[in-house]
């Protein structure tokens, strides 16, 4: 797929190049920029369905706030651009005000050049008859591809979001193969498994999810991770109280809350049929807005970045932690106390991690 996304010239706009347009008009290449300038945000396998939750977001300004315009580049492959096409007309007859410009291409070239912000939906998923191995090196080939031409064409401080599963393992292996990129400036998605825990306490305590926070996701985005509701709290009438006091049951947090838990999507893909597309383009617009604009005061969010060796996580992995924003940078969450029963989650998660590195890295070859 990496050689068809060269080879192919197909591009859809109705944003002049900047090449053509004089100094003064020339949108901007870096995220140190006023506001009021245009952000460039590259979506890549914007086609699909949660890419076609995903962009009227971004353009209404749920990723960026309500007054920052957008320029999106929109990335698909050949087959599928007569669909990226007509989502790009959907944006145009939408006339959101934020939204600059629009482009729809193949070209993997033309997607990367001067954006800002990459989501990465695109990779490979599973299927049947198919071993983990093999998933694992198609997606290293695809995210060759990808890496390479935005670390040569990307603005510079262009930071990345990585969303297709295995989520962690592909951040790692596009990192690999776009060194000059700062691993700060890389990350991959935990925020939906974030969000729907908040959603399932605050049901359970039948209280507003905007009371809830502070719960976490530690480790793989897969079957592994581990939510941990042990340093929530509830914003109540008298203060905040922790999550583990309201709830007063262990046995639920510690077994059937964490197993719901660590089968992302499942119940929602059942009932439709379809994947969670709608949440995972809410939580993606999270995840860049709280990065970009700063996390609440007293408020931690999940996200998988690269480990520093806090909580004893090998550094080197990619690996979901707590952690507040400030000035479009991020920082784990430091000092919380780990029971043993965390203890053990953790490294479960982190085992699992491991392992996934390990088969990737011998794609790589």
């Amino acid at each position: 797929m990496a050689n068809i996304l060269f080879r192919s010239q197909r591009l859809r706009s109705y944003l002049l190049p900047s090449t053509l347009l004089p100094n003064a008009l020339r949108f901007p290449t870096s995220l140190t920029i006023s506001p009021k300038q245009a952000i460039r945000v590259l979506v890549t396998g914007a086609a699909g369905q949660t890419g076609h939750a995903l962009v009227p977001m971004i353009a209404r300004g749920a990723m960026l706030g309500p007054d920052q315009p957008v320029i999106l580049h929109l990335l698909d492959n050949p087959q599928t651009i007569e669909v990226l096409d007509a989502l790009r007309m959907e944006l145009v007859d939408a006339a959101f005000p934020l939204l600059k410009g629009v482009v729809a291409t193949s070209d993997l070239f033309r997607a990367c050049t001067d954006v800002n912000i990459v989501v990465m939906l695109w990779g490979f998923l599973r299927k049947d008859g198919m071993d983990r191995r093999e998933m694992i090196s198609k997606n290293v080939s695809l995210h060759k591809a990808q890496a390479s031409a935005i670390e040569k064409h990307a603005a510079p401080n262009c930071k990345v979001l990585v969303v297709a599963n295995p989520a962690n393992t592909n951040a790692l292996i596009f990192k690999e193969f776009a060194p000059s990129i700062a691993e700060k400036n890389v990350t991959c998605l935990t925020r939906l498994e974030h969000n729907r825990v908040l959603g399932q306490i605050a049901q359970r305590l039948y209280v507003h999810v905007s009371d809830v926070k502070n719960v976490i996701i530690w480790g793989n985005h897969s079957s592994s991770q581990y939510p941990d509701a042990n340093h929530a709290t509830v914003t109540t009438a008298t203060g905040e109280r922790p999550v583990r006091e309201l709830v007063s049951n262990d046995q639920w947090l510690k077994g059937e809350f964490i197993t719901t838990m660590q089968q992302p999507g499942a119940t929602i893909i059942k009932a439709r049929k379809l994947v969670s597309a709608f949440s995972e383009a809410s939580a993606v617009c999270d995840h860049i807005r709280d990065w970009i604009l700063g996390t609440p005061k007293d408020t931690w969010v999940s996200m998988g970045v690269y480990s520093d060796g806090s909580y004893g996580i090998p550094a080197s992995l990619i690996y979901s932690f707590p952690v507040t924003c400030n000035g479009g940078e991020w920082s784990i969450v430091q000092g919380l106390e780990i029971d043993g029963f965390s203890r053990a989650k953790m490294d479960a998660t982190t085992n699992d991690l491991i392992s996934e590195r390990a088969l990737a890295y011998s794609c790589l070859n």
